[in-house]
Parts: C-alpha cells; sequence; structure tokens
C-alpha cells in the first residue's frame, strides 16, 4: 500500500436525495465503518422552517441527533439566501443537529433553476457570504462544512471557489471530484482534490467513483485525502464501510454476504411499513435491489421476481423465500 495512502480512513455516509433517509442510515451504519452520516437536503427558500420540517428529515433530532448505531448525522441545508440560510442553520442546532452541512452540488435541474445547489458554484462569493453568516449564528461548538464540486459547467473556476471557503472558518469540506455538467459520469478527477487541500485550511472529504476498498487506497493515492464520502458504492454493497475499515487496519474483511444483504432487505421492508403508508414503503426496497444488482448476482434474480410486485405481504414472501432465491442465483 503507498505510503501515502491513510492508515485509518474516515468515511462518511453520503446525502443521496430520495434514496438515503433515516431508514437506510440506520440500515447501513449497523455494520460499522462510518464516522458520521449527512441527511437529504432541507430545501430553505422563503421562510424560517418549523420543527417538524427538521424532523421529518433527521428523526434522529428526537435521539440525540444519532442513529441507533450511535452515528451522528449532521443535517443538510440547501438554499441561496444567506440571512435565511443563518437562521434555518442555527434553528437546526438549537434542535439537536450534532453538525451542519452545506450544498452546494446538487446537479439536479430542477433545483438549479432555482438558484440552489450546484448553481451557486458560479457565484464564488454568494457562498461565501453563506457560510460566512451560517458561521457565525451556528454556536461555535456546532460544526459547519460544505459540498461543493469543481464547478458548474467547467473547473475553471474552482481555484476561486477554494478560495471563497477558505476565507471562512468551516470545519472541512467534501469535494465530488466533478463538475455540475459531468454529472456522475466517470471518471472523477480525484488529482484536483490535492489542489484543493494546497488551498484550503480545513480537512478535504474526497467524493466520487469510491466502489471498492481499492478505489479508496487509489482515491487516497491521487489526492492526499484520508476521509471519503461513500454514495452508490455503500447501497451496492452495505458493507463497504466495514470492509475499508477491516482493509486498513490489517483485520479479516467481514463475514457479510448475500444472505445478510436479503435480511437487511426484510428489515428495510418491515421498518418502511412500519413508518410509511403501505404505497410507499416497497419501492424503496425495489431501488435498492436496483444498486445491489451491482455487487450481488442474486439481486438481480430477486429483482427479476419482484419489480412488478405492490402488495406487501407478497413481496414480503418473496424476500424471505431463501430456498428459491438461491436456486433462481
Amino acid at each position: 500500500m503507498s505510503q501515502t495512502t491513510p492508515l485509518q480512513p474516515r468515511l462518511i455516509l453520503a446525502p443521496m436525495e430520495g434514496v438515503v433517509d433515516a431508514v437506510m442510515r440506520e440500515q447501513l451504519t449497523r455494520i460499522g465503518g462510518y464516522e458520521r452520516c449527512v441527511t437529504e437536503f432541507v430545501r430553505v427558500s422563503q421562510t424560517l422552517l418549523p420543527k417538524r420540517v427538521f424532523i421529518r428529515y433527521s428523526p434522529e433530532l428526537q435521539t440525540g441527533g444519532h442513529t441507533a448505531s450511535g452515528v451522528p448525522v449532521f443535517l443538510q441545508l440547501l438554499g441561496s439566501d444567506p440571512e435565511l440560510m443563518a437562521a434555518n442553520a442555527e434553528r437546526a442546532a438549537t434542535l439537536g443537529a450534532p453538525g451542519i452541512d452545506l450544498n452546494f452540488g446538487c446537479p439536479a435541474k430542477t433545483v438549479n433553476r432555482s438558484q440552489g445547489g450546484a448553481a451557486l458554484l458560479r457565484s464564488p462569493q454568494l457562498i461565501r457570504s453563506i457560510c460566512e453568516r451560517v458561521r457565525e449564528r451556528v454556536p461555535s461548538e456546532t460544526p459547519v462544512t460544505a459540498k461543493i464540486r469543481l464547478g458548474y459547467d467547467s473547473d475553471d473556476r474552482f481555484e476561486e471557489i477554494l478560495d471563497a471557503l477558505a476565507a471562512v472558518s468551516l470545519t472541512e469540506v467534501t469535494i465530488h471530484a466533478r463538475t455540475r455538467k459531468q454529472g456522475y459520469r466517470p471518471p472523477a478527477h480525484w488529482h484536483l482534490l490535492r489542489k484543493a487541500r494546497q488551498r484550503l485550511p480545513f480537512p478535504v472529504i474526497a467524493n466520487g467513483e469510491l466502489w471498492n476498498p481499492g478505489d479508496i487506497a487509489r482515491c487516497a493515492a491521487v489526492s492526499g485525502c484520508d476521509a471519503f464520502m461513500l454514495a452508490r458504492g455503500a447501497l451496492c454493497r452495505p458493507d463497504l464501510g466495514a470492509a475499508v475499515q477491516a482493509l486498513y487496519s490489517s483485520s479479516p474483511a467481514p463475514d457479510f454476504g448475500w444472505e445478510d444483504a436479503r435480511a437487511m432487505l426484510v428489515d428495510f421492508l418491515e421498518t418502511n411499513l412500519r413508518l410509511y403508508d403501505t404505497r410507499y414503503a416497497i419501492n424503496p426496497v425495489k431501488q435498492w435491489l436496483v444498486y445491489l444488482k451491482v455487487y450481488y448476482p442474486q439481486a438481480a434474480a430477486l429483482f427479476a421476481q419482484v419489480k412488478r410486485i405492490s402488495d406487501p405481504d407478497t413481496m414480503a414472501d418473496a424476500l424471505a423465500r431463501r430456498d428459491a432465491l438461491l436456486n433462481a442465483a
């Protein structure tokens, strides 16, 4: 392993809109390996949001801001008005959020059209103003972090964005090593993160194309980063966080296979059925299966069986048919 590779990386579970909610956060952090999670973004547009909105995005606020496994959950805000962002960040901190994360990286067109997310990468000084006001209003002991990309249409203004961030006392910044225009298409440009580390006075968290422990090691060698945000890779391989930590500590890899993933799907469905209307409990299971297909061929066989199921009891029966699934695989 390269000498530039960190001895023990810090891993953060990414905020994936419509995918990594409180139920998924609990499923993945239960296995271990993560230092913290970040919620899906809370949209800040016109008002100081009521408590119920923050609780909806982060039910963990009712349990000390941590998952049941004890992993802290930072609350992410998305918006373009410095004063409103600061007021909502202050409220979130008052409600017990362990940290505040600011979203300047979301590439969704609907978000960008309303001057949110990655659209702000075209206005580095506005990013600075938002970060400054949030840092001023949030208690000094509460971490304030930000998430950016390399730029909007290109990375021509990357250094200007970095300089704007460097002027604020942030705790750290996560950089998705692609522009908004590049979306999620490979490759991720990890080498540019080394430039960010040289220009910023606080830690840089690498994000993008981190699918397995080997990717973490390669990204560390190229970028010099020792912290990594895992997104799609964590959904495709639920034990990824624990497997990465095992690699770096020279410990045995976690004993986690398809049967463990299937058991998580069963629990995932049962939890969703307890918390949500049955109409909204099944599709997240199918969505997770699509990710699991990348790593487990058995997931592809199961998805083929359940993709048209709309009844929760039928779905539960399909997930429980262990022998049938093994034969199908």
